[in-house]
């Protein structure tokens, strides 16, 4: 059923099933599994900043358990290692800059320029997450291969708050249509149909790119579902009956294929932001550091090439039809967009279970990266090709996010 041309897109449902199941997803699964991408950093016991909910998810499946820190690589966990040894240096000359610029009022205006265009990167304004604090003591390392993303047997009320207040709060959508997996609401379907036509493409992009993310989850739930529990093991699969409530035609009155649909959409984002970002990473300088020099050398050479396969692909999401309009209400409407995300990513610390925590937290952090990729697309193209990148940086956690989002999607 979910087939044909995508709104809002050039692209169509077959040619992204081609492109990904036979070229790019295999690749990107490989990358995966190396040591720079399996290892992310997370603080999961920071508190809900919306309600007072003590209330944590006591199933064992809900644990996620971290590494001990000597079996993270050196060159991950030494933690200074913000992007690469040599950007590592630069950073160290900088901060060394920055004590002196307090007491040393002899320093050139160009070395002052440097130091504040380096700690730019820092600064939040053009980030669309709620990054946390990867030097407090609450923050570990996960390895994601040992805590996959699959049912834990959370659900209930307070699942249900979550979603309910990423869509009732944070979602540009019409107030008569409420959250999308109320069971029973063929109405809202009519609604949402007839509000799709009628509004600007940012604000149905960011519902899209919401329900999308939604989808994915419900997706990974359902095909890694618990389906045995007993002393002597468990036993996970595809539970068909789950998927089929969440996306059935006829059981979701019409809206679980749009669902899917929105999946694709959000694959679309995510595979433009990898083709645009392609220039930071080919960068001599930069480097997939984990102390490893031989992996490491070949892992950057499998990135850049799953990153120009992305940039291959022909039919891809022109975000130009983003924020084109009037300079003064498009600037409005973008901090509107930035703002609603970073709510979205801040919720994600409400999230009872701590396996549905990390990985709401990690997809969050993917999506908010791609997005800060495409709004970045000026600063990119000034990437001097040696030395370090001042106007646009990645952080490691956002590098992990981006790439780990994307191969859920």
């Amino acid at each position: 059923q979910v087939t044909g041309h995508l709104d809002d897109c050039t692209c169509d449902v077959e040619t992204i099933d081609a492109f990904n199941n036979y070229k790019l997803f295999p690749r990107l699964n490989e990358l995966l599994e190396s040591d720079y991408f399996r290892y992310y950093k997370v603080n999961l016991k920071k508190p809900c900043p919306f309600w007072n909910d003590s209330s944590h998810c006591g199933i064992r499946d809900c644990a996620v358990k971290p590494c001990p820190s000597d079996e993270v690589p050196h060159g991950i966990r030494s933690g200074s290692y913000k992007y690469s040894e040599e950007a590592n240096n630069l950073a160290e000359e900088c901060e060394e800059a920055k004590r002196l610029g307090a007491v040393d009022g002899s320093l050139s205006k160009e070395t002052q320029q440097a130091v504040l265009q380096w700690t730019r990167h820092d600064d939040s304004s053009d980030s669309f997450c709620e990054a946390d604090d990867i030097y407090s003591p609450d923050a570990e390392y996960v390895d994601l291969l040992l805590n996959p993303e699959r049912y834990t047997g959370y659900k209930g009320p307070d699942a249900w708050k979550i979603w309910n207040s990423i869509y009732e709060e944070n979602c540009f959508k019409p107030q008569n249509v409420k959250r999308p997996l109320a069971s029973g609401r063929g109405e809202s379907f009519i609604y949402l149909t007839k509000w799709f036509s009628s509004v600007c493409v940012e604000k149905r992009a960011f519902y899209k790119l919401i329900s999308g993310l939604h989808a994915s989850i419900n997706i990974h739930l359902s095909a890694r579902y618990l389906l045995q529990d007993t002393w002597s093991e468990k036993k996970w699969g595809p539970n068909v009956t789950e998927f089929q409530q969440r996306f059935d035609e006829v059981i979701t009155r019409g809206e679980g294929p749009r669902r899917l649909k929105n999946l694709y959409f959000l694959y679309l984002i995510e595979l433009r932001a990898l083709s645009k970002v392609l220039p930071f990473f080919e960068r001599p300088g930069f480097q997939l550091y984990t102390g490893n020099k031989s992996h490491d050398a070949e892992m950057k050479n499998q990135l850049l090439e799953i990153l120009h396969l992305a940039k291959s692909f022909p039919l891809h999401f022109d975000e130009n039809s983003f924020f084109a309009g009037n300079k003064k209400e498009a600037a409005k409407l973008k901090e509107e967009f930035r703002l609603h995300f970073k709510n979205i990513s801040k919720i994600m610390d409400c999230v009872g279970c701590f396996k549905c925590r990390l990985w709401g937290k990690l997809q969050t952090q993917g999506l908010g990266t791609a997005l800060k990729i495409l709004f970045s697309e000026n600063l990119i193209e000034k990437i001097p090709e040696s030395g370090p990148s001042y106007g646009f940086q990645l952080t490691r956690q956002e590098i992990v996010a981006l790439f780990n989002a994307f191969g859920r999607l």
